[in-house]
């Protein structure tokens, strides 16, 4: 299941007939374009980025309802006009794209008819698979530019015509042509296809089931294989709700044998799968964007997010130990589980393609190249097994499913496109920063601060990849300013827009997991949050450390070890609970600990691990003495 099916399910249309069989065609071929051109192709600017506009307009148009009570089994004429309008503004586009650039300055009549249906459109689109939120997200940027002379001075400006507007959105590489249709076409769709490829050879089912066969008999062992399924995973991924609906079908059931609760059961898998958009090579859509927004090498934006991605792995990983024992539950008997041996011997080949890319990409060949060696490469192990085998047939439905994956974030790539168009024709994008460092006082933490409520408020209704755009646009500034380095600065923003999945009110891959577990979707919300905490936590490490590799080799190596051991602590308090549950003195001393364990000096890593132990002893001593205390109860009842 896509990400856009799991956050839309209302709108989204099940096409019967002919319209199913086209819709899967226009999927299908424009995964295999851009795979091909891509890597392999030569194609022209305006077609390469057109033609990514196209599907993004165009399929969401007939792929979801305009309204709720719209047919479902097929496109309406409003949606046919809609998209026959699409279709001509993109086209008109790509066939007139040199000639506008001659006549920039004065366009024709014709010209800004063509951006108002490709404006229009952009923002319907958004509209139908993410909401009105989404769409609000352009709306209310060109209200403020149509108006913005009516407004005080510090935020206002002199004020623009719609024309002009539409000029911009349309007719520069700021608008809907911009940023986001090449990170779409070039990044996002190849390594879509890649991660579609390898799901249909069966690659989930095999990340669960080594996860199983190797932790399934430890204390919460099915959660546990919930998060290193997850993180596995989330290396060809990247799609936290896609994640949760598709492994959480499997791990969900299988916690709730072990004991757990269903609402703790969906948390934990809706939290290990959020780790899913920050685990490299994928990252969601992040990478491709960070990479794309800041000219840094993809290779490297990966090289330094692993080790935060593995950090949050470790950190669910202990909190959903030290929950289990809490819980008072065990793993699994040996004989309930698949032999570790067995499952390797049955899909070892499988981590072949993973290899293939990631040592593609090392030998410095680019991501998109790396991607399609690991398709190749799929399709080539998959016959390996015949259970696996992937025939045309595999293979078509493959690029299928990697077309529909693509649609929650191709719906974003108009919209965005309008929103950052406005914002840089306004003029608000180099000011902002000057306007947010003067209400945080020149202080990285409180801006930091500012930011994470920002992110929590836009990610109440936009994803993942919209929430951090949005704010990466405006607040990356404020934070080069301040002398936070500039990947810094994107991976901390990134970072904190996880909370659009996980937070509650609007939490869509708790929900999503709840569904499935038939839990309370609130209860579920909150024990996701508190699982998932650590998000807020390591951003603040990405400003003051050198857990980036920002440093000497020795600065790195010791913001790491302080990271993984302040993570522990930090994991372990959060549970509240060690051999017993912790007392207010001891989670007070713990939490003294956990502060002291995340600053990268040694004597300050020493105190931290002087305390830890001094807590542990202090349970271990409560423990003996109620253990004792039992042990005479007992004999004196004898």
């Amino acid at each position: 299941m896509s990400e856009a099916t799991a956050a839309k399910p209302v709108l989204l249309r099940t096409l019967a007939g002919s319209w199913d069989r086209a819709i899967k065609i226009l999927m299908g071929a424009t995964a295999l374009y851009y795979v091909w051109a891509s890597t392999v192709g030569v194609v022209s600017l305006q077609y390469y980025r057109g033609i990514a506009v196209l599907y993004s307009l165009v399929i969401p148009l007939l792929l979801y309802k305009g309204w709720q009570r719209a047919r479902g089994d097929r496109p309406t004429l409003v949606d046919l006009l809609l998209a026959a309008g699409a279709t001509a503004s993109v086209i008109y586009w790509m066939v007139e794209h040199e000639a506008m650039a001659y006549r920039a300055g004065d366009y024709t009549a014709l010209d800004v008819a063509m951006g108002a249906i490709a404006t229009v459109i952009a923002i319907e689109a958004a509209r139908r698979v993410l909401g009105w939120d989404m769409a609000l997200c352009a709306i209310v940027p060109i209200v403020y530019a149509l108006f913005g002379n009516y407004l005080p001075f510090i935020i206002g400006h002199r004020g623009y015509s719609m024309r002009r507007i539409i000029e911009y959105v349309y007719l520069t590489s700021d608008g809907i042509f911009g940023i986001m249709a090449q990170v779409l076409a070039e990044y996002i769709i190849p390594f879509v296809a890649f991660g579609a490829f390898l799901e249909r050879a069966g690659v989930a089912q095999f990340f669960v089931d080594i996860s199983l066969a190797s932790l399934g008999r430890i204390a919460g062992g099915p959660a546990q294989a919930s998060v290193v399924s997850s993180l596995l995973m989330g290396t060809i991924s990247g799609s936290p709700i896609a994640e949760t609906v598709t492994k959480g079908a499997i791990t969900i059931p299988l916690m709730k044998r072990a004991g757990f609760p269903g609402h703790i059961a969906a948390a934990v898998e809706a939290a290990a799968s959020t780790g899913g958009a920050i685990m490299p090579p994928v990252m969601g859509a992040g990478a491709f964007i960070m990479s794309e927004m800041t000219g840094i090498a993809y290779l490297e934006i990966i090289k330094v997010a692993l080790i935060p991605g593995i950090l949050y792995f470790l950190s669910v990983g202990v909190m959903i130990y030290f929950e289990s024992r809490k819980l008072g539950l065990k793993g699994f008997a040996k004989e309930d589980l698949p032999r570790t041996r067995d499952v390797w011997r049955r899909g070892w080949y499988l981590l072949l393609p993973i290899a293939i890319l990631i040592g593609v990409m090392i030998a410095g060949y680019s991501p998109q190249v790396a991607a399609l060696y690991g398709i190749v490469s799929t399709i080539a192990v998959s016959w390996i097994r015949q259970d696996t085998r992937m025939g045309i047939e595999q293979i078509w439905q493959a690029l299928v499913n990697a077309g529909k994956n693509c649609v929650f974030v191709a719906a974003l790539a108009g919209c965005i496109g309008v929103l950052i168009g406005v914002l840089s024709l306004t003029g608000i994008i180099i000011r902002f920063p000057y306007m947010l460092i003067e209400l945080a006082g020149q202080s990285i933490l409180i801006t930091i601060g500012l930011i994470a409520i920002a992110t929590f408020v836009l990610g109440l209704p936009l994803p993942i990849t919209a929430t951090y755009l949005v704010v990466a646009v405006v607040a990356v500034p404020a934070l080069l300013k301040l002398g936070v380095p500039m990947l810094s600065a994107h991976m901390l923003i990134f970072w904190l827009s996880l909370d659009s999945n996980i937070t509650p009110p609007v939490a869509m891959g708790p929900f999503a997991a709840a569904a499935i577990a038939q839990a309370d979707p609130m209860k579920t919300g909150w024990a996701c949050f508190r699982f998932a905490k650590i998000i807020y936590v390591m951003p603040l490490l990405f400003a003051y450390t050198h857990i980036l590799l920002t440093g000497t080799p020795a600065q790195n190596i010791a913001a790491i070890a302080s990271a993984t051991l302040g993570t522990i602590l930090f994991s372990i308090m959060s549970t509240g609970f060690f051999y017993v549950k912790l007392n207010f003195i001891e989670w007070l001393l713990l939490a003294g600990a956990t502060v002291l364990g995340f600053i990268p000096i040694v004597p300050t890593g020493i105190a931290a691990i002087a305390i830890f132990a001094a807590v542990f002893l202090s349970q271990r001593k409560r423990v003996a003495k109620q253990l004792d205390a039992n042990a005479l109860a007992e004999n004196v009842l004898k």
